[in-house]
C-alpha cells in the first residue's frame, strides 16, 4: 500500500516561510539539503509523519504564479476557536470560520490562511472524517 509521505510547494523566501509554518502550525525543520541552484527544507511536527517539502530555487527573485490548478492543503486542529484566536493574535490574518452544513447538521468547521507566497490552507476542526 502507498503511503503520503511529503507535498511540496516553492517558495521564494525561506526565513519567511519557515517562520510562518512554524507559528502557524507547529512545523520545524526536519531536513535541509543545500544544492547549487536550490535548496529544500522538509517541515515536519511530532502529530504525523507527513512532511511538507519546500523548494527554494536561488536564482528566482519574482513570486511563482499559482495558476488556477492548485487547491489547497489541510491540516486539522483539536480546537479550532483557540487556533483561529492563536493566528489572529499572532498577526496572520486568518480568514473567518465557516461552518459547513449542506444539510441539517455541520458535517466540518473549517477556515482558510494563506502562506507568504500565497498557498491556500485549510484549518479543520478534528472531527468526522477530518482527523
Amino acid at each position: 500500500m502507498a503511503k503520503s509521505i511529503h507535498s511540496m510547494i516553492r517558495v521564494l523566501n525561506e526565513d519567511r516561510s519557515i517562520s510562518f509554518y512554524q507559528t502557524a502550525f507547529g512545523l520545524s525543520v526536519a531536513d535541509r539539503l543545500d544544492f547549487d541552484s536550490f535548496t529544500l527544507v522538509y517541515l515536519s511536527n511530532p502529530s504525523t509523519g507527513f512532511e511538507l517539502e519546500l523548494t527554494i530555487n536561488k536564482s528566482r527573485t519574482e513570486p511563482y504564479d499559482l495558476g488556477d490548478g492548485y487547491g489547497h492543503m489541510a491540516f486539522s486542529v483539536d480546537d479550532l476557536d483557540a487556533e483561529h484566536a492563536r493566528l489572529i493574535a499572532a498577526g496572520l490574518a486568518p480568514r473567518k470560520i465557516v461552518d459547513f452544513k449542506p444539510g441539517d447538521h455541520v458535517i466540518a468547521r473549517f477556515f482558510f490562511i494563506q502562506d507568504p507566497d500565497g498557498y491556500e490552507i485549510e484549518v479543520l476542526q478534528r472531527a468526522g472524517r477530518y482527523k
